[in-house]
């Protein structure tokens, strides 16, 4: 447990995460169970599901799973009344689940843009929506996972650089409609983060995660337990008068746009690898499904 923070400052309160399954996620879900939380873990598969609550459970912290596609709004929405009902109203939401896959605009069909959008952009919409109702307010809040591409233009990346941006203008707006309620919204943008699906996809070669690193000027990758510590700062006490930020943790990549061509170039890399090697876009739109799951 990371010193910077007091013990069990989550106490008695219950977390909704989707995507909670694995990968950063998972690291939030983890970090808020010892922190005291209950936690509610909301992703397509069961059996994954299942396996992430039993890990919290052996740490002696209290989880669950509920299945549901975050682009289904019925189905999420009785994922999500089943975690109420069986912890109790929510306090802190986390949308986390996402998807990506590297290709042009050229290279990508209309179908690999909108599984992007639908999965992260439509994904975290449908999950404040239904959450809504559940929340316990005032003191409610809600945490959308968002990324650099919000922010910096990268090529290979249009799906993702509309979808993320949109989600930060989601939780602009709603912090303003529901700041009213007592109910906080806001975004933690990561950049490269460690041992991640995505940056696997993303830099799956040393030389890549090399070009990647250039990019940021702390030298290296963030940790999960990093962007997780910024999750639990947001929904403490200690951030109760911050709604609507976007907050980045990225090294300092999003600094200078001008980095984003060593980026082009790792992506360009990764994405010819995968052409030559017979994994075209179709296929790997179907793999980006919910990479945070």
């Amino acid at each position: 447990m990371s010193p910077a923070f007091g013990e069990m400052i989550l106490e008695g309160k219950v977390a909704l995460i989707t995507g909670g399954g694995s990968g950063i996620n998972l690291e939030i879900a983890e970090r808020f169970a010892e922190h005291g939380a209950s936690v509610g873990l909301v992703g397509r598969t069961q059996s994954k599901l299942d396996a992430a609550a039993a890990g919290i459970a052996e740490k002696g912290g209290s989880a669950a799973g509920f299945p549901a596609d975050v682009r289904d709004y019925d189905a999420l929405s009785l994922a999500i009344g089943a975690a109420r009902n069986h912890f109790g109203q929510i306090d802190i939401v986390v949308c986390g689940a996402a998807g990506n896959f590297p290709a042009p605009a050229l290279g990508m069909s209309a179908n690999g843009f909108k599984s992007v959008v639908d999965i992260d952009l439509l994904g975290t919409f449908n999950t404040c929506r239904a959450a809504f109702e559940h929340l316990r307010r005032p003191g409610a809040s809600i945490i959308n996972i968002s990324a650099m591409q919000a922010v910096l233009p990268m090529a290979m990346q249009v799906h993702v650089c509309a979808a993320k941006a949109g989600v930060d203008m989601v939780t602009r707006t709603l912090a303003l409609e529901w700041g009213p309620e007592g109910v906080r919204v806001n975004s933690i943008a990561p950049g490269a983060v460690d041992d991640t699906e995505g940056m696997r996809r993303l830099a799956p070669t040393a030389d890549a995660r090399k070009l990647f690193t250039k990019m940021i000027p702390l030298g290296r990758f963030a940790e999960k337990r990093e962007i997780a510590d910024l999750a639990l700062f947001l929904c403490s006490d200690a951030a109760k008068f911050i709604t609507g930020a976007i907050i980045n943790c990225d090294g300092g990549q999003s600094l200078s746009s001008q980095r984003s061509d060593v980026l082009a170039a790792a992506v360009r890399a990764v994405a010819g690898e995968r052409v030559s090697s017979g994994q075209g876009e179709e296929s790997q739109q179907r793999k980006a499904q919910v990479r945070e799951d």
